[in-house]
């Protein structure tokens, strides 16, 4: 014989098959309401480095642009990556057009991607594009327009006698 609590706790054919269908019926309608991935309009992703070659430190913007024949500017935007580095996240315009502006402390190539996250209409997508970056050239050494600053050294003795003196900018120095 099967004790009280247990005969409690089994369930006859008929009550196992009343909740079989509620489950099933409950797991329809979560299925009815989530979106599908199939449901979704396809999306693509391209993106531009202007410039694509820059220096330390210098600015450069990635533009870019997602397609979709729904209007992408719902969901969570573009994120940008350098390598596995998140740069940053910006929202896409109903053009589907996403901008950010950043600069590289270090030389070498980055490679950039472009990550639309998707939204309730579109599917996600990502494309990529290099910048190569050098160091910043130091700055330049001698005085800008005197070609011979430094290298003469002219001595005019007694100068009492001279009227003009032309300089080597061509100026002219009157006494």
């Amino acid at each position: 014989m099967i004790p009280w609590r247990e005969r409690r706790t089994r369930r006859g054919p008929h009550e196992r098959k009343a909740a079989f269908l509620v489950a099933a019926a409950t797991a329809a309608a979560v299925m009815a309401l989530a979106p599908s991935a199939a449901a979704l309009d396809q999306s693509s992703t391209s993106v531009q480095a202007s410039p694509s070659s820059a220096t330390t430190g210098q600015l450069v913007t990635l533009n870019a642009t997602v397609t979709c024949s729904s209007d992408p500017s719902g969901g969570l935007g573009v994120s940008f990556f350098d390598g596995t580095n998140l740069l940053a996240t910006a929202p896409v315009s109903t053009t589907g057009q996403s901008t950010l502006t950043t600069g590289f402390t270090t030389t070498g190539t980055h490679t950039i991607t472009a990550a639309y996250n998707g939204d309730d209409s579109c599917s996600a997508s990502n494309a990529t594009t290099d910048v190569t970056v050098s160091a910043t050239p130091p700055p330049p050494s001698n005085t800008p327009g005197c070609l011979l600053c430094g290298l003469l050294d002219v001595h005019f003795g007694d100068v009492t006698n001279v009227t003009n003196i032309k300089s080597h900018n061509t100026t002219t120095i009157n006494k």
